[in-house]
């Protein structure tokens, strides 16, 4: 294992090991905690009391955070006709039909978020080998699957956020920069929590939020009480 540097040391110092703290202090603590030079992205990470071997435990979905996550999204709108006009004029980064497909299939995959209209779905769903390991391939869940496409758009935008949860349960989740005021990454904190609260399937058994952590890119993780 890599020897950890003497900034990590120390502030990995300023966490009380095995303290699990109030979001509010948390956060406070992962400001204080951000060792690196650049504005470092504010990861949380929800480990659930979930089967996911069930279909109706593997949570899956969308949320606008209030504040954003500080960084905008390169979004691809794949529509054909007025729609690709709407994608256009909405702020779309790239908008294409079946050309872009195509390029895709050769290996282009500059974009970090895909929107669809329901009518190209069926031949983005041979591309799923390639889409779906990399979280690329749009889902009427998160949003992304829409006749709206401005709507769409502008909340990508906006800083909306996808989650789900992997084979263990785990849901992780972006709620912003480490420059952000503690109050807004408290509010985008509190949002995906509400979320995850709401979204208990009735079929879990057991304790649901076993345990939440926050930290910061290449920072120590701080564990946060379960209960608000």
């Amino acid at each position: 294992m890599a020897k950890k540097g003497k900034k990590y040391v120390e502030a990995k110092a300023l966490i009380e090991k095995g303290k699990a703290y109030s979001i509010e202090e948390a956060i406070e603590l992962v400001k204080k905690t951000s060792t690196v030079k650049f504005d470092a992205t504010v990861d949380v990470a929800f480990k659930l009391g979930l089967d996911t071997r069930h279909a109706d435990q593997q949570l899956r979905g969308a949320i606008v955070l209030p504040n954003g996550t500080g960084k905008s999204k390169k979004v691809l709108v794949v529509a054909q006709g007025a729609k690709a006009e709407e994608a256009k004029a909405a702020g779309a980064d790239v908008v294409g039909g079946n050309e872009v497909l195509e390029e895709i299939k050769k290996g282009w995959l500059d974009f970090e978020v895909m929107i669809a209209t329901p009518d190209m779905m069926a031949e983005l769903g041979k591309l799923g080998r390639i889409l779906g390991p990399k979280g690329l391939m749009p889902n009427p869940k998160t949003g992304t699957v829409t006749m709206d496409v401005t709507k769409a758009v502008n909340e990508v935008k906006a800083g909306k956020v996808t989650y789900r949860t992997d084979k263990q349960g785990n849901v992780h989740v972006t709620i912003g920069k480490a420059s952000f005021d503690a109050e807004k990454l408290v509010q985008n904190y509190m949002a995906i929590y509400d979320v995850l609260v709401k979204a208990k399937p009735a079929s879990a058994k057991g304790v649901y939020m076993k345990n939440i952590a926050v930290s910061s890119t290449m920072g120590p993780s701080i564990k946060v009480a379960t209960a608000i």
